[in-house]
């Protein structure tokens, strides 16, 4: 089993970003084109490895064949990294079967590349995710080919940087810690459990927690009560596997619904790590899960999470002088 905190990353310096904030570099972008078209290449032996680029003005296609082109760049997601929107464009000849052919390809791509991830030749993880399809199916003129273009969103996570003096003390928030600890405990060792983000060389099967929302409510005078929601991302590449991890997850959260997150000797209180009441936990109110949600993007786990903490005593001063009359006016 391993476990990866926000700080650290297998990708390498060789899945490095360019200093811009809009996208991952043209070395990269050549990786993962490279990548899919031998992805590409695999699913469908019909092509016999012609998968190319947008053809060359008065360039003719010939034989069955598909066109991968890299469309908008899409602003950066916190915890699934860079978006480059890929559009796929199979074509097929009419006396091969022309609009059913280009309908069995796509199904054929759709189930071979939705929520799949790809490794390059560099080591770096990413992930295709289908978006749809805007175009209709149409006749390519100069070719007389069938084609229609199919939509990917490839998401490349951001490796992280190695901590510094002025960042090593940040880490990633204790109830996630937790989480993770308590996941690593419950999954056979073949899942890496990460927290806060996808890393750049993330692995599956694979489980990411991450933090929605947080909020506090009075419980009495003399405590409060904390409140986290977390989302659950369980990755794998099987349809079976996955719902069978979410549902042993889910169940479990439901049947141990307290999770040590942290000792008060940790706090500096000096109290014995090893002593049951010197534990504070949190408590699962609620755990939902999606089968149907997008695993890499969206997650299917949701949870409600509860810690109650007594309020700090304020300390008032003291009475120095009391004047008094006699007498009342």
């Amino acid at each position: 089993m391993s476990i990866s905190h926000e700080a650290s990353s297998g990708a390498g310096s060789e899945q490095s970003h360019s200093g811009s904030s809009t996208g991952p570099n043209i070395r990269l972008s050549t990786r993962i084109k490279k990548t899919l078209k031998n992805k590409l290449t695999a699913l469908v032996p019909a092509w016999e490895g012609r998968v190319q680029d947008v053809t060359a003005s008065g360039e003719v296609l010939s034989g069955p064949c598909a066109v991968a082109a890299f469309a908008e760049e899409v602003p950066k997601s916190t915890w699934a990294g860079y978006r480059r929107i890929i559009k796929i464009s199979p074509y097929a000849r009419q006396e091969d079967g022309g609009a059913e052919q280009i309908e069995t390809w796509s199904a054929v791509l759709i189930a071979g590349l939705h929520q799949v991830r790809l490794e390059d030749e560099a080591g770096g993880a990413f992930t295709c995710i289908f978006l749809g399809s805007t175009d209709s199916e149409r006749m390519d003129t100069e070719s007389g080919l069938v084609t229609r273009s199919l939509r990917f969103g490839v998401y490349i996570p951001e490796p992280q940087r190695a901590s510094t003096s002025e960042n090593a003390a940040v880490t990633s928030d204790p109830w996630l810690a937790a989480l993770q600890r308590w996941t690593v405990n419950e999954l056979s060792a073949d899942y890496s459990v990460y927290t806060d983000r996808w890393p750049g060389g993330y692995t599956m099967p694979s489980i990411l927690w991450r933090l929605t929302g947080c909020s506090t409510a009075a419980a009495g005078t003399a405590a409060m009560e904390v409140r986290k929601q977390c989302v659950g991302h369980v990755l794998t590449d099987h349809t079976g596997l996955t719902e069978q991890t979410i549902s042993h997850l889910v169940k479990q959260l439901a049947l141990q619904s307290r999770i040590a997150v942290t000792s008060l000797s940790s706090e500096g209180d000096g109290a014995d790590s090893g002593d049951e009441s010197s534990m504070r936990y949190m408590t699962v109110d609620e755990a939902a899960a999606d089968l149907q949600a997008d695993a890499y993007l969206n997650g299917q786990i949701r949870l409600m999470l509860t810690q109650r903490m007594r309020r700090p005593v304020t300390s008032a001063p003291l009475m120095r002088e009391i004047h008094h009359t006699k007498g009342i006016q």
